[in-house]
């Protein structure tokens, strides 16, 4: 191969693997948690049939705590929204949690732990929490917000996909 040809064959695939990464990043990835029951919950069985919010937290996180009291009084605005609640803590600080903020009351709200895979965690190289991310139902990437979530602003996002 001359040397022209190799640098576009280089450029090519340079920017193929930067749309497979952009590509990628902009979906909702492949995951699994385990629930406060111990059964599996994975991203397969997310409905795809209404937007989908996926936060990452830890229950004694102060950002983490604000952002769910915030969202729990607003709870009705979140009603056609599938809630997936991940945080990397042990499944032992799960059912505090689920009672304080009464997640048995909504079906559209599953909350788990990652446990040791961490899949989320290195997959948005988070090291911060709470991580909130956004998706429309095919699972496309709206928006993400690391450290601080604008609840108001979140909503304005989801509001507009709920019209279309």
């Amino acid at each position: 191969m001359n040397k022209k040809k190799l640098v576009q064959h280089t450029i090519f695939l340079a920017l193929l693997s930067f749309y497979s990464f952009v590509s990628s990043a902009q979906t909702l990835p492949a995951f699994q948690m385990k629930l406060s029951n111990g059964k599996i919950f994975s991203s397969s069985e997310i409905s795809h049939k209404k937007p989908l919010i996926l936060i990452y937290f830890a229950p004694d996180c102060e950002h983490c705590e604000a952002l769910m009291k915030q969202i729990f009084s607003q709870i009705n605005t979140f009603k056609n929204t599938e809630l997936v609640l991940v945080t990397f803590e042990p499944l032992q600080v799960l059912p505090a949690f689920e009672k304080e903020f009464q997640t048995a009351k909504y079906p559209n709200i599953k909350v788990g732990s990652e446990v040791k895979v961490l899949y989320l965690q290195k997959y948005y190289q988070l090291q911060h929490t709470p991580f909130t991310a956004l998706f429309d139902k095919n699972g496309k990437l709206i928006v993400s917000y690391k450290d601080y979530t604008p609840l108001n602003d979140l909503i304005k996002k989801l509001k507009a996909l709920e019209k279309k």
